[in-house]
């Protein structure tokens, strides 16, 4: 139990670091700015262009399913954070069922009815999620087998697995420029998203707008210094048309329903509520407010919601994005307004091809700069939930096993992920929920100490 200046500590910390709460009022322009960070900083368009890449779309396609996950971010942003769970969080699409899509399209037999299986088995799922939230069942499991140690582990995980791959993918691997190349850009990026994130606690009150706006800030100077270097490549926005229609159902595309992909796809639902949990943990914890039953419910009800109009778009799933956590803590700004902001970035980036073009043309090492940073603060997001936590031998063991097996995961081979029963397969393939899964399971079976 924590103690009356123990709360007014907790208050005065939190205070302290956000400079804007939740439900705090901010001008439309400073909403639109801010909100744009949080864009820049999610690598929506990944996904889509990986599936696009992995079942082999024709470019126009590829372009379609670009826009449309772009729409589909933005509307389930907005659902999410002002109509449903009401936190302030983005919504993107989740590389989860990236496996999933393409055994479902192959299984199928390719082409339109491939898609076809794929969208009609999310739009079953996502419904089914609806259910769970509307039951109250999910919550339920969360109050039964997720206390502050687990919730905390959950959240250092989130933080853990993704620092890998921003590092790893991000920077050594980009291919933007030369890996000497990248590991400047990513170091001049982290530099000055410091520099702005130090001015703004040094000048207090006065440097209020170096803090709020130095991701922003961090992705323009590493998008100067690309330039300098001759790897910042403008060409496809010059090339992309101002305005596009999206993808419509039933016009550019129909839905088929395959028991076996509807039952792959609500094991894929599950395997995502498990892990958005742990982003909802880290929301939560960062703008210090305690996840409610409501909030749950809600969230589930939310995530489903998100889900639908994903695949009533012709796009995949999308889930809540950590990376935003992360943000907010450098921030300090959690206004639902910038998050309004963020759905409507989206929508219009979806509606443009020449937007939606910019922001991908960020060179890959200069968002992996700012990501590290992000990554390593929301796994001190987690270890903050802990801190109320007696550590004993059994807590030892909670954190520890799921941090091996996450890192174990992130650095699996892939040539022998491939080669286990495809369960396993989704279930390794996300190293968020096999962690997760094992700080729940020690968490119940461990004996605690006497």
């Amino acid at each position: 139990m924590k103690t009356q200046a123990d709360k007014q500590n907790d208050a005065q910390t939190n205070s302290q670091q956000l400079t804007v709460p939740p439900d705090g009022k901010i001008s439309f322009g400073k909403s639109a700015i801010l909100g744009l960070q949080h864009v820049v900083a999610m690598d929506v368009y990944v996904v889509p262009f990986l599936i696009a890449m992995l079942i082999g779309l024709a470019p126009n396609q590829s372009s379609a399913l670009i826009q449309s996950t772009f729409i589909a971010a933005g509307l389930a942003t907005i659902v999410q954070t002002y109509f449903c769970m009401k936190l302030p969080m983005a919504q993107g699409p989740s590389y989860v069922p990236l496996g999933a899509i393409v055994a479902i399209y192959a299984a199928s037999g390719g082409g339109e009815t491939g898609w076809g299986s794929v969208l009609g088995a999310s739009l079953v799922g996502a419904v089914l999620v609806v259910i769970l939230g509307y039951t109250g069942i999910f919550n339920k499991i969360v109050k039964s087998f997720i206390p502050p140690i687990v919730g905390g582990t959950i959240i250092f995980i989130v933080g853990l697995s993704l620092l890998p791959v921003a590092i790893r993918d991000n920077i050594y691997g980009a291919t933007d420029a030369a890996i000497n190349q990248n590991v400047l850009l990513a170091l001049i990026s982290a530099g000055a998203l410091l520099l702005f994130v130090a001015l703004g606690s040094l000048l207090r009150a006065k440097g209020a707008i170096f803090r709020v706006t130095s991701v922003m800030i961090a992705l323009i100077i590493g998008c100067i210094s690309a330039n300098f270097m001759g790897v910042l490549d403008f060409s496809p926005v010059a090339s992309a048309k101002w305005f596009s229609m999206p993808q419509l159902p039933f016009k550019d595309f129909g839905f088929s329903f395959d028991l076996s992909a509807i039952i792959t796809m609500v094991i894929i639902y599950l395997v995502l509520l498990a892990e958005t949990t742990g982003t909802w943990f880290a929301i939560s914890n960062v703008i210090d407010k305690p996840l409610t039953d409501k909030n749950i419910n809600r969230g589930v009800i939310g995530e489903g919601i998100s889900c639908l109009i994903a695949s009533v778009l012709g796009s995949t799933p999308v889930t809540g994005y950590s990376t935003n956590a992360g943000i907010i803590s450098i921030t300090g700004v959690a206004s639902r307004r910038v998050f309004l902001a963020v759905g409507g970035w989206f929508v219009l980036f979806g509606c443009s091809g020449k937007l939606a073009a910019l922001i991908s043309s960020i060179p890959t090492a200069v968002i992996g700069g700012v990501f590290a940073i992000v990554c390593g603060i929301i796994s001190i997001n987690g270890i903050q939930v802990m801190k109320n936590v007696t550590i004993r031998e059994k807590e030892m063991y909670i954190i520890a096993i799921p941090m091996i097996l996450t890192l174990a995961l992130v650095l699996i081979p892939k040539d022998f992920l491939y080669t286990l029963p495809t369960f396993v397969q989704y279930l390794l393939g996300s190293p968020i929920l096999a962690a997760s899964l094992a700080a729940i399971v020690l968490n119940k079976l461990l004996p605690s100490a006497k």
